[in-house]
């Protein structure tokens, strides 16, 4: 027979003997853990890998990791939900009580008999989830996801404090794999949505006019400077006909990307209804009517649309909800084309007015958009219109130079402060 100290060192040996196995096993579960998920960039895949491993590992029959979803309503959505492929049963989900003391304890958790648990009180548990494990992804002591194992197949059905344990192995060397990348993944977006966003600079800029437009006896020049990478205004100076020149201005509702898309669709839409046609408000009320038809609503376009004949010096114009331009005299005094009607896009069926006015050697028509007298400074005051007045009064330069002193004043007035609109400009002067 053994003596009791035999016994107890044949314990010890036991005990020593069970603490290098689960070692073993610990360094076995890591190692193919790592293998598993350390070559791979995709979020889901590894996710996906990690959900087997918990799996296989404390012998559940579901498993499920949710990420945090930051900056959005919703706290936390499930990336990959994996179950035991033996199993035929209906898909577990955290229950939003255990996700919020998740939330607050930040650290593992074993249920067994969930319903039984004083700490969730009027928990409605799903009757067929028997026991749980769940453990937190943390990094630098913030909580990024949640890892959680439902209902264990050994005998007795029940997990251990050794299932929590490798479970919460499980979640510490996979926190920053699955972080790193996600953050590998949204680089990736971010770079093939500034791609795109300049691939569009590109394309909204190619549309602008590429070379100053020869009209005789007149000198003209335009200029756009976006508040963003695109933006919504663009301006046009083209043939109409042998012996009629158009002119333009837009201004789209809203900014960016999405106003540049509706821009481009109107500046071809009104070169198409140009051509040939000089009747000013017979183009506008067709272009309307077109781009009333393909847009969705609540997309306007403020224009101011104007032909030009240079051999009797006459300008035809319509005004559709766009700025009143202005137009310097010879003699230095400011008139403004007060002729107004609605944005374009409102009304499908309307009819657009139409004015006319008489260019004199030396008269200069000015047109701009709402980002030029609209634009802020820092003390939230507006540059306004008696400002440009002012400065288009004081100017006696080209119609290129007189845009540019334009752009520098409204950069000096709002120096420190966002540009929050496009600014485009637009002037058209007869020559001495």
């Amino acid at each position: 027979m053994f003596s009791n100290k035999s016994k107890d060192r044949l314990h010890k040996l036991e005990a020593e003997n069970a603490r290098l196995k689960r070692s073993v096993a610990e360094l076995s579960l890591l190692n193919e853990l790592a293998l598993s998920i350390g070559a791979s960039n995709d979020t889901q895949e590894i996710i996906q890998s990690v959900i087997k491993k918990v799996v296989k590992s404390v012998k559940a029959e579901q498993g499920d990791l949710m990420l945090i979803k930051e900056n959005t309503q919703d706290l936390l959505t499930t990336f990959v939900r994996t179950a035991d492929s033996k199993r035929t049963m209906g898909v577990f989900s955290v229950h939003d009580n255990l996700l919020g003391w998740m939330q607050l304890h930040k650290k593992p958790l074993l249920l067994n008999q969930p319903w039984k648990d004083d700490r969730f009180n009027n928990t409605d548990w799903n009757p067929a989830i028997n026991n749980l494990l769940c453990v937190p992804l943390m990094i630098r002591s913030r909580l990024i996801g949640v890892l959680t194992a439902y209902n264990n197949q050994k005998v007795p059905s029940a997990f251990s404090e050794e299932d929590l344990r490798i479970l919460a192995i499980i979640a510490a060397q996979s926190a920053q794999v699955i972080e790193n990348a996600r953050l590998y993944e949204e680089e990736q977006a971010l770079t093939r949505m500034r791609e795109e966003l300049r691939l569009a600079q590109e394309i909204q800029t190619s549309l602008l006019p590429q070379r100053q437009t020869f009209i005789p006896g007149y000198e003209v020049a335009g200029l756009s400077k976006p508040a963003q990478v695109v933006g919504g205004d663009f301006f046009d100076v083209f043939s109409a006909s042998d012996d009629h020149f158009a002119l333009c201005l837009g201004d789209a509702s809203g900014k960016g990307l999405p106003a540049s898309l509706f821009i481009s669709n109107v500046q071809a839409t009104l070169h198409g209804q140009s051509l040939g046609n000089t009747s000013v408000s017979s183009c506008l009320k067709r272009v309307n009517h077109l781009l009333s038809q393909r847009t969705r609503k609540g997309l306007f376009v403020t224009l101011f649309y104007g032909v030009l004949e240079p051999g009797i010096h006459m300008l035809r114009f319509a005004n559709a909800g766009h700025n009143r331009p202005l137009l310097r005299r010879a003699d230095g005094t400011i008139e403004t084309l007060s002729l107004g009607d609605i944005p374009m896009g409102f009304l499908s069926e309307f009819s657009f007015r139409e004015d006319a006015i008489t260019f004199h050697p030396g008269d200069l028509l000015l047109i701009y958009s709402d980002g030029i007298t609209e634009a802020k400074n820092t003390a939230n005051s507006l540059f306004d219109e008696y400002r440009l007045i002012q400065l288009l009064s004081k100017s006696n330069g080209s119609p290129k130079e007189l845009l540019e002193e334009i752009i520098a004043d409204v950069e000096t007035f709002t120096k420190g402060a966002q540009q929050s609109d496009d600014m485009t400009l637009l002037a058209l002067r007869r020559l001495p």
